[in-house]
Order: C-alpha cells, then sequence, then structure tokens
C-alpha cells in the first residue's frame, strides 16, 4: 500500500514543474527578444524605450506563459479527454455532437481576438460606406461577424466530430473545403473577403485549441478501429476552414439586403 503524499511534498511538487515550465517558457521566449534587441540596437541604433517597464512586462510574459502551460497539463487536457470518453461510453451521438458545437460556439463567440477585429472591421465598413456610420449599424455589423464565427466554429467541431466518428479521410474534406472557399470569394463582396479570410486565424484561441484538441483525441482513443494520432487531430483545421466560408456568405446576404 502507498503512503499518502503530504501536502508539503505536493506543493514542492507543483513548484518543482512550474519552474520547468518557466525556464522552458523563457526559451521560447529567447528568438522573439534576440530579434528585437538586434533591431533596436543595430539597425534602428536607439535605447531600449522605458526599459524597466519592458523588463516587468516580460517577466510577467514569462510567469503567464508558466501557468498557461502548466494549466493545460492540470486542467484542460484531462477535462477534454475525460469528456470524450465519457460521451464515448454514454453512446449518445447527440449529446456529443451538442457538446462540440456548444464548446466551439461559446468559446468563440467571446474570444478577445474576434471582438477585436470585428470592431475594427466594423469601423472600415461604415469608412467604406459598406454600412451605416451610426453606432447601431455599426454594432450589428460587429455582433453579426461575431455570431456567424462562433456558429462556423460550432458547425467546424461538429463536422470534425462526425468525421472522427466514421473515419472519413480529412484531406479530402479540407481540401473540398477549400475549393469551396476559392468559389465563394469569386461570388463575395469584395469588402468581405480580407476579413472573411482573417476570421480563420483569430477563431483559435488559447481556449478552444487545448479543449477541441483534447477532445478528438480523447474520442479517437476511446473508439475502437481509431488511431488518436492519425484521427485525432484536425479538428483546429475545420475551426480555421469554415469561418472563411460562414463570413463571406454573410457578407453576401448582407451586401443584396443593403
Amino acid at each position: 500500500m502507498e503512503e499518502p503524499v503530504s501536502f508539503s511534498d505536493r506543493i514542492a511538487k507543483v513548484f518543482k514543474v512550474f519552474a520547468i515550465h518557466m525556464v522552458g517558457s523563457f526559451r521560447d521566449l529567447v528568438p522573439i527578444i534576440g530579434v528585437i534587441a538586434i533591431f533596436q540596437l543595430a539597425v534602428l541604433r536607439q535605447p531600449f524605450p522605458e526599459l524597466v517597464d519592458m523588463i516587468i512586462g516580460l517577466v510577467l510574459v514569462i510567469l503567464g506563459l508558466a501557468f498557461f502551460v502548466m494549466g493545460l497539463e492540470i486542467g484542460l487536457f484531462p477535462i477534454g479527454e475525460a469528456m470524450a470518453e465519457a460521451f464515448a461510453r454514454k453512446g449518445s451521438l447527440f449529446w456529443l455532437l451538442l457538446f462540440g458545437f456548444g464548446l466551439g460556439f461559446s468559446t468563440t463567440i467571446a474570444e478577445p481576438a474576434l471582438i477585436a477585429v470585428t470592431k475594427e472591421a466594423s469601423v472600415v465598413a461604415a469608412k467604406g460606406k459598406f454600412i451605416s456610420a451610426d453606432p447601431d449599424s455599426m454594432r450589428s455589423y460587429a455582433m453579426g461577424l461575431r455570431i456567424t464565427v462562433a456558429l462556423s466554429v460550432g458547425v467546424a467541431i461538429l463536422v470534425g466530430l462526425i468525421r472522427i466518428l466514421k473515419g472519413w479521410p480529412i484531406q479530402y474534406l479540407i481540401i473540398g473545403g477549400y475549393i469551396a472557399v476559392m468559389i465563394i470569394t469569386a461570388f463575395a463582396p469584395k469588402e468581405i473577403v480580407g476579413i472573411a479570410y482573417d476570421s480563420g486565424g483569430v477563431t483559435t484561441s488559447t481556449v478552444t485549441v487545448p479543449l477541441v484538441t483534447a477532445l478528438g483525441v480523447g474520442l479517437a482513443a476511446t473508439i475502437r478501429g481509431r488511431n488518436p494520432l492519425v484521427d485525432g487531430f484536425g479538428l483546429i483545421a475545420f475551426a480555421s476552414l469554415l469561418p472563411m466560408i460562414f463570413v463571406m456568405l454573410y457578407g453576401m446576404i448582407l451586401f443584396r439586403l443593403n
């Protein structure tokens, strides 16, 4: 019988793991620091402005990355895999797909990067007279973009889960999706194309990616005949692809209405 681990030993283990993550975070930031330092000192030949604030900010970034990675390993990855296994054992396709859609929608609608992009898009659209310049129209346009992108990510996760369950080859779906993107691009208003393409990048947030990845890998590991390495990954690719299609369709509908 194993002896129970004392509280002090657990705390010591947590601090040890955190220190390892801090060293790893600093190592990952070294190339970025090096590039900035070289261009600032050798090319621009100027001292760093507010050097103390920059150092404090760098320390906070290292701490934040270490906390984030540690949180992923302790919390998000295990819960994603556990929920996938629980849904597979429950045998309810409806609840699994509903959870996948809800996960994609809820994490995307509140994504700060998406909020910033849609807000800026509403300002540019108003200046280009694509929409009215009044605050209500701009707010409605930005919210419409957010909801459209969030719906597309929800559908993307749903399609990705069905692919894992059915064992469909991912390359055919991705190729078909990008063919659809090229076709729709030819008919979409030019004012929406760039926003649509950028929306595919802002959907893969720091919360969505680990949860969705763990969900896919956990589901593939639970289903007999599925290889987690082959079938478990790819959900993020769908989450980056479908927003481009949905946003361009949204722009086409909005253009016709206006």
